[in-house]
């Protein structure tokens, strides 16, 4: 849950500190800090034997997921995007299903239909402000599967590292990856502007990682997938009436919480 609300807060500051600069530096400037404050935790338990491991996945998510999330929420504005990021639970329990032989139960699967329901009221959504383009939707889903990957790759290669080592491993790669694709160094400005995102993404992937170390891939997701409600609240206290949140996109965003919480109480 507090990965829920740090990554929530992570998508709303995203929007915030963009301005007019590109996604991809934009990104390596959100990645640099979210890497220092994994770094600085790390400290406390610096068992890097296994984090090569994590190195890979990280590659995945954060490294190509973010900034085509970056880009989604530049696109179509963080609480849609957010939205959709949410469904990510109803991939990652599938993939979970097939490949780690976690259990099946009718009311996770259920509690994921429900999920992705929400999923499609919001990309129904009729009369849509004209900021919000439908790449960016798409943009978005293709970062949820991404995070989905992420997710099972975390919860199977959990052994041999602490979440610490393992945030920094995976936030080291985004960081690599980002580089590539921005091509330039982020001005100081970039990194002024980008520096709360950075915070919020770097302690949420500490909380995300401490969860899944402790906890079944069909359990956390669902639960980290109600940051979908918390950046429509963050985007409504912090961004006004710029993002034009509307009825559809609550009410969207409280099937993707219901979803999550069904399968949370059926685990």
């Amino acid at each position: 849950l507090v990965a829920a609300v740090t990554f929530g807060g992570m998508s709303v500051a995203v929007r915030r500190g963009l301005g007019d600069g590109g996604a991809a530096t934009s990104t390596l400037a959100t990645l640099i800090p979210a890497c220092v404050i994994a770094a600085v935790a790390s400290t406390i338990r610096h068992d890097y034997g296994g984090a090569w491991k994590f190195f890979l996945a990280g590659l995945i998510a954060p490294g190509l997921s973010q900034v085509i999330f970056t880009r989604a929420i530049k696109e179509a504005g963080a609480a849609r995007v957010s939205v959709v990021a949410g469904t990510a639970p109803f991939a990652a329990v599938i993939v979970a299903l097939l490949f780690l032989n976690e259990p099946f139960r009718v009311p996770v699967i259920i509690g994921g239909v429900v999920i992705v329901v929400g999923g499609l009221m919001l990309a129904a959504e009729k009369g849509r402000p004209g900021h919000v383009k439908t790449i960016g939707l798409a943009l978005g889903a293709s970062a949820t599967i991404l995070f989905a990957i992420r997710d099972n790759l975390v919860r199977a290669l959990h052994a041999g590292a602490s979440p610490e080592t393992a945030s920094v491993a995976v936030l080291f790669a985004g960081v690599l990856v980002s580089s590539l694709w921005a091509r330039r160094v982020p001005t100081r400005v970039e990194f002024r502007r980008m520096a709360p995102a950075g915070i919020l993404f770097g302690l949420s992937y500490l909380a995300l990682f401490e969860a899944y170390f402790h906890g079944r891939v069909e359990v956390v997701s669902p639960l980290t997938a109600t940051e979908s409600l918390w950046a429509v609240w963050f985007t409504s206290i912090f961004l006004g009436k710029s993002e034009h949140v509307g009825r559809r996109v609550l009410i969207g965003a409280l099937f993707v919480v219901a979803g999550g919480v069904l399968i949370g109480i059926y685990r």
